[in-house]
């Protein structure tokens, strides 16, 4: 044993490299779990009593040299490393530009830290899901034509029938994230959802297949309309100004009951009418309404004891309006061109 240890430190003190390769297959050959050191430390268990101090103290010089020599090595192909990389002549003269964030991951984050001002916090769930988050649990009746396969991507469907509990798709909201919440989480909820959804639907200059939503979940006792209407004026405000305007008017989902959708005056034509807001100067930007007693009781939540409020967003539609872009498809086309006007943002 004594002969070994001092071969390997005789070895090892002739070892000198400037790579940084060598200077991990150093490490892997000596230092290493399995390397010869560890070997050596293996075999001391089988050592007589009476050698093991005198054997023991050689071993522990040999492991701090190895190290030792390791990380002089690593130091070595380091410096030779910068080294390089300052004097390669073979370098381009251009600067080497950065990249930039995508306007969606720009927008998300805007609207995950103007909500987390108000509490609330992000939970995210798969974006293939069952028929049972995405529709049956939110209200949504067996015939409803969202369920149709011109709306849905369905991965697997079990029956003929309109739907099945256990039919597998890909998610069409982020509501499904906020039944899982309601599943697992006791009131008061103060949720926002965002992730990708996907739906059938033709691409065009307004639409895509893929998009990007934010939903946002309220539940706590006595919350009105009115809790709503200032979370989302807050929302509006902060996102696109206080100079611009405004309205809620009355609509309809499943999952919600009184439900609205919240419009802003369109900030790519100043409300003069473009292709974007079909000449009307507004722009739809979310979906609204108080949480309906089925969906709570469908997710064992009182609908007597407890109310709530639920909200949606697209952020691509977002994005066209916060930064004036007319043409929804250029946010899946990796246009470099594109993409550098956001390289100042963070």
């Amino acid at each position: 044993m004594i002969d070994k240890i001092q071969q390997l430190r005789e070895e090892i003190s002739r070892i000198n490299t400037e790579t940084e390769s060598d200077a991990e297959k150093f490490r892997l050959k000596y230092l290493s779990r399995k390397g010869l050191i560890s070997v050596l430390f293996d075999e001391f268990r089988n050592i007589p009593s009476s050698e093991k101090k005198e054997i023991g103290r050689l071993l522990n010089i040999l492991k701090e040299e190895a190290q030792s020599k390791y990380n002089q090595l690593k130091s070595l192909s380091e410096k030779s490393l910068s080294f390089s990389r300052e004097d390669d002549i073979t370098r381009t003269s251009f600067p080497v530009s950065l990249g930039s964030r995508h306007p969606i991951s720009i927008v998300r984050n805007e609207i995950i830290e103007i909500f987390s001002r108000l509490g609330f916090v992000i939970s995210e769930g798969p974006e293939i899901e069952d028929d049972d988050h995405v529709f049956s649990r939110l209200n949504f009746a067996p015939e409803h034509p969202a369920r149709d396969m011109q709306d849905t991507f369905y991965i697997s469907r079990l029956s003929n029938e309109d739907s099945n509990p256990d039919d597998i798709l890909l998610r069409t909201h982020t509501s499904s994230v906020q039944v899982r919440v309601m599943q697992s989480t006791k009131p008061p909820i103060r949720t926002i959802s965002p992730g990708r959804v996907f739906r059938n639907e033709a691409i065009s200059a307004r639409a895509h297949c893929i998009f990007h939503q934010v939903e946002g979940l309220y539940i706590d006792r006595n919350v009105s309309f009115a809790d709503l209407k200032q979370t989302l004026l807050y929302f509006a405000y902060e996102m696109f100004g206080h100079d611009t305007k405004i309205r809620i008017r009355p609509s309809y989902f499943p999952f919600t009951e009184p439900s609205g959708e919240m419009d802003v005056s369109c900030k790519i034509c100043k409300g003069k009418g473009c292709n974007v807001c079909k000449y009307t100067g507004w722009l739809e930007i979310l979906g609204c309404g108080m949480v309906h007693p089925n969906v709570l009781e469908a997710c064992d939540i009182s609908s007597t004891e407890y109310t709530g409020f639920a909200f949606g967003m697209g952020i691509e539609r977002l994005a066209m309006l916060k930064y004036q872009i007319n043409d929804l498809r250029l946010f899946f086309e990796n246009d470099k061109r594109f993409l550098d006007q956001f390289r100042s943002y963070f």
